[in-house]
């Protein structure tokens, strides 16, 4: 609520200097007098309206973008300090507010801050700033005012935000060192392609040279290069990302991306575990802090971040609306399926490889034509599909899921075994990660290595029968 400097009069006419908290000037008025004052000038206190601009406006920093999940997370914990140790709700934010940087989450506090003057609770503050906090952080709130417990929950909710960020930076680290080194290599292959390669094409065609199939590979691969421009590289995976994002605007095209990114080989499998981590935890959370199990499946599957899950907890919120427990409904709908979309990514992964030496003239002419790679292109797209019909009865919640779940229901500690599947599956998370970390350097090495043989074999292969024929 604000508050209110007023100076009044009493009975005898003694002049009156103090302040009052009430929602509004009016109410503030009926108060004094109902203490037996007469007003003569009443204004919102400065401090509170210091932050305001001309016309009553707040003054608010720019803000670009959202507010990171590091940022919310640091600033939830120290609320939850806060409140802990005894602190007015506003006048903790007041204090997190000035010392929060510019930006959205700067703006979003003092709003807070402002509708908690106006007479709003926590939540119903917080839920006017969607983009700062989401639906499962204003549940959350919204059960601990309703439990008189908010420093509890508080507490709560920035334990799972710092397990989540810890999590993602986990993920995004390791996948720090392999772009960088693919990158690196791309770079310099192409510089190869681009100004090493045509000299000795060019050698090679004035000694009239007969070139054997690597030397024409490479070559032909060279020659497509420098045709279709250095930015042709680059290119390909900006259109890759755009077509994701198109295929991703509509429903069915997203649930066809999603089920075919689970199942790529090891990163299918980190991205379904981190997310199952994720889930159980949040709902794990939501469920411990009491908010209902119906609301904590809808919260979940909204911040599931993919398709396939959401579908699940979906489902499982039907089932338990027409009188089902959890684990059935979540062992019968964890199972993939078909989907004509996966089916149809598959298969064009499958064909990549001889549709990309089709889109080269040269090669497809020493290769025997455009039939044998439109015929190994539909080959091996068949095989794509093939790999996909095996793995479409996999399930993403497992037996260890299932039982888990199915226990914490009989035994009324529901939240307790979320929690226990989510440690589960972040540990996995972790010893996956740490493996593919191991895997993936001799990989990039043997890689790299392959690629820088090739080349120079390919090029050397000719200048050695040119030397062996000058000697003769």
């Amino acid at each position: 609520m604000p508050t209110y400097q007023f100076e009044a009069m009493d009975a005898t006419g003694q002049e009156i200097k103090d302040q009052i908290d009430a929602a509004s000037e009016e109410e503030a008025q009926q108060t004094i007098r109902q203490m037996g004052y007469f007003v003569t000038k009443i204004a919102v206190k400065k401090a509170a309206a210091a932050a305001r601009g001309p016309g009553g406006k707040k003054r608010r920093s720019f803000a670009f973008g959202g507010a990171g999940s590091r940022q919310l997370a640091l600033f939830t914990k120290q609320l939850s300090i806060l409140q802990d140790a005894g602190l007015p709700i506003l006048r903790s934010l007041r204090i997190l507010e000035g010392q929060c940087k510019p930006g959205r989450l700067k703006n979003a506090i003092g709003d807070v801050g402002d509708e908690i003057e106006a007479g709003a609770t926590l939540s119903e503050a917080m839920a006017k700033s969607p983009k700062v906090f989401n639906r499962l952080y204003i549940n959350m709130i919204k059960a601990g005012e309703a439990g008189g417990a908010l420093e509890v929950i508080l507490r709560r909710l920035s334990e799972f935000l710092e397990r989540s960020e810890s999590l993602k930076r986990k993920v995004k680290g390791a996948m720090i060192y392999p772009v960088v080194v693919v990158l690196v290599a791309v770079i310099i292959l192409t510089f190869i392609m681009l100004r090493i390669v045509p000299v000795f094409d060019k050698m090679f065609q004035e000694f009239e040279l007969p070139l054997p199939a690597m030397t024409v590979v490479l070559i032909n691969i060279s020659r497509w290069v420098v045709t279709a421009g250095w930015y042709s590289i680059p290119l390909i995976p900006v259109i890759l990302w755009v077509f994701v994002k198109l295929l991703r605007k509509f429903r069915h095209g997203r649930m066809g991306w999603d089920m075919f990114i689970l199942k790529w080989p090891v990163i299918g499998m980190l991205l379904e575990k981190n997310t199952m981590a994720r889930t159980t935890r949040t709902l794990g959370t939501l469920v411990a802090s009491g908010v209902p199990i119906l609301e904590g499946l809808n919260i979940t599957r909204e911040t599931a971040g993919n398709a396939m899950f959401e579908r699940m907890y979906g489902k499982v919120s039907d089932a338990i609306r027409e009188g089902e427990t959890i684990a059935k409904p979540m062992k019968q709908f964890s199972r993939m399926g078909f989907h004509p979309v996966t089916a149809f990514l598959w298969f064009m992964l499958g064909a990549t490889g001889p549709l990309v030496l089709l889109a080269m003239p040269g090669l497809a002419k020493v290769m025997g034509g455009p039939m044998p790679l439109i015929g190994a292109a539909f080959g091996l797209g068949v095989l794509g599909i093939l790999w996909y019909l095996l793995c479409m009865t996999h399930r993403v919640a497992d037996d260890l899921v299932v039982n888990m779940v199915d226990v914490g229901e009989e035994t009324g500690e529901l939240d307790t075994m979320l929690y226990k599947v989510a440690d589960v599956f972040d540990e996995e998370v972790t010893t996956l990660t740490d493996g593919l970390m191991k895997l993936i350097e001799p990989l990039l090495i043997c890689f790299l290595g392959g690629a820088v043989g090739f080349i120079v074999i390919a090029l050397f292969l000719p200048l050695i029968a040119l030397i062996q024929g000058l000697s003769k």
